[in-house]
């Protein structure tokens, strides 16, 4: 077991703490925050709904999702007085989905544990990186392109059942993006947030029979279901996407804005808070990418931490309310969540794109993607698990100066 890294200098004071506390870092906090609360909550909900769960079962997924990684992230944000967010993995909620098909929750949830325990072990061993290296990354890529087609291909499918809605939000969301003035300004995701709300109100095609009852969180404790099958189409994908994709993602993000974030740390918070998620239903932790970049991303990088606080404080009030949250998103058009998500997903399929078939194992990572779109499972095991391994061999069978290249 090799030991876990020590904070740089010493933990801030309460009186420290409201010293460095600046608007910049609030301000980049809330709408880092809104990002967080936004799209990727409509990607458990189109999920979680696709895949037959009940509001009590999301209401509790997403409580874990917001309250307990807010508790991880405000001790390691001030542990190591670094900006440390943890959330779920979207690309491992969207791995989810086709499982819930012909999976119970309970096997899923027992997929969970297992992921987390495993992450736990890698973490502690140290074989962090050597696990992270043992599949391409445009192999791992072309799966993730696979599994997140499908959420562009639901923004289309809104823009043919809800135009009145999709459409105007699509039209803010190029606009933002098109303009980058008006995007610092106005995030893309948000301002096509806000858009799509206006246009639910002016239709009156807001629900109220579907958010009554509005109130605290009462997670539910799940037991979890051990299942060979759950584990071989689960684990592996789900390890890979936390260790690779994301946590990948946002140690570089961090490297960037001139933080050394604590790798093994990290591994272990990851193993042991997707343990703990799992409890209440939630899919494994991560430390977030888009989140801690827009909160390390300006300002003095002593005082980005600040900004981990006050996310780690709005995802403990927003986990308390999640019952309240879950039904008045619910209580919305099918539409608008897919619109949401589907635009939340653009930038990503974009990148997983590039990744895939830039330069090295694109014929791995394209019979990867075929494979995993195709989503016919083997053995009653998901596609993604086949795509990973199919892609893997065929890059290893075609493409051996790719593997000797890198």
């Amino acid at each position: 077991m090799i030991p876990i890294e020590k904070p740089a200098g010493p933990q801030p004071t309460l009186r420290e703490m409201f010293a460095d506390c600046g608007g910049q870092y609030v301000v980049n906090a809330v709408i880092a925050f809104i990002f967080a609360a936004s799209a990727p909550v409509a990607i458990i909900l189109a999920v979680g709904t696709r895949g037959g769960l009940s509001p009590d079962d999301l209401a509790s997924w997403l409580f874990g999702s917001f309250f307990l990684h807010g508790l991880i992230s405000l001790f390691f944000c001030w542990y190591y007085r670094q900006p440390l967010v943890y959330f779920w993995s979207i690309a491992g909620t969207v791995l989810v989905g086709p499982a819930l098909g012909h999976l119970s929750y309970a096997e899923v949830i027992g997929a969970f544990h297992v992921t987390g325990l495993l992450m736990l072990v890698l973490g502690a061993s140290g074989w962090v990186k050597r696990a992270m290296n043992a599949v391409p990354m445009p192999i791992v890529m072309a799966m993730v392109a696979g599994v997140f087609l499908r959420f562009g291909l639901d923004l289309v499918f809104a823009m043919r059942d809800e135009i009145a809605i999709a459409a105007p939000m699509t039209v803010a969301f190029v606009a933002l993006s098109a303009v980058p003035a008006l995007g610092r300004r106005m995030p893309p995701l948000i301002g096509a947030l806000i858009v799509g709300v206006v246009m639910i109100v002016v239709l009156g095609r807001f629900d109220p029979a579907g958010a009554k009852d509005l109130g605290f969180a009462h997670p539910n404790l799940y037991t979890p279901v051990f299942s060979l099958q759950a584990m071989i189409e689960l684990v592996i994908p789900l390890a890979i996407t936390v260790l690779v994709v994301q946590n990948g993602q946002g140690v570089a993000i961090l490297r960037a804005n001139g933080h050394e974030p604590p790798i093994t740390a990290v591994t272990i918070a990851c193993g042991a808070g997707s343990m703990l998620v799992a409890m209440v239903g939630t899919v494994s932790t991560c430390l977030t990418g888009p989140v801690n970049a827009v909160i390390s991303g300006t300002g003095d990088k002593r005082k980005h931490y600040i900004s981990g606080i006050v996310i780690g404080l709005l995802a403990l009030v927003f986990g308390l309310l999640s019952p309240a949250f879950t039904k008045l998103m619910l209580a919305t058009p099918k539409g608008f969540i897919a619109a949401l998500a589907g635009l939340a997903m653009l930038r990503v399929l974009q990148t997983a794109f590039n990744i895939s078939f830039r330069e090295r194992f694109t014929l791995g990572a394209l019979v990867t993607f075929l494979v995993t779109v195709a989503d016919v499972p083997i053995y009653n095991i998901g596609a993604p698990f086949w795509g990973l391994v199919f892609g893997f061999a065929v890059s290893w069978l075609m493409e051996r100066a790719d593997f000797r290249a890198s």
